[in-house]
């Protein structure tokens, strides 16, 4: 049987720069090269091998709800929401309420904020 590992995660962007520039704000992931194209799509590497690849479609219609989203965790959840405060990044929990964490029937606290194009991301504290 074969086996499958996760690779990357791509995203159709309004304006690559904006996108880029966010995703190192918040999580500081590096960005490298495109091994792939000459293409305005830009990757950034997320940990572990695994990366975030962006994708340039300044015309594209994206909706997006909250049951679909990208979700990271930190060893510092109370910072991280400091962080989110600090820089006006609006959160909430997984029921909507502005600026609060939700914390899910197995106790890890997550939040929920969305990226420049309205991409739905979870933080939590599952360590």
């Amino acid at each position: 049987m074969q086996t499958f590992i996760f690779n990357h995660i791509a995203l159709s962007v309004k304006d690559v720069a904006t996108s880029i520039a966010f995703y190192q704000k918040v999580f500081q992931f590096k960005e490298i090269k495109n091994t792939a194209s000459t293409s305005k799509t830009r990757w950034l590497a997320i940990g572990e091998g695994k990366q975030l690849h962006l994708i340039s479609r300044p015309n594209a219609e994206i909706k997006i709800n909250k049951a679909v989203h990208i979700a990271f965790t930190t060893d510092d959840f109370e910072g991280f929401a400091t962080f989110l405060n600090e820089e006006n990044i609006p959160y909430s929990d997984w029921r909507d309420t502005p600026n609060k964490d939700y914390v899910r029937d197995d106790g890890i606290r997550q939040v929920y904020f969305q990226d420049p194009d309205g991409y739905w991301v979870e933080v939590n504290d599952d360590i």
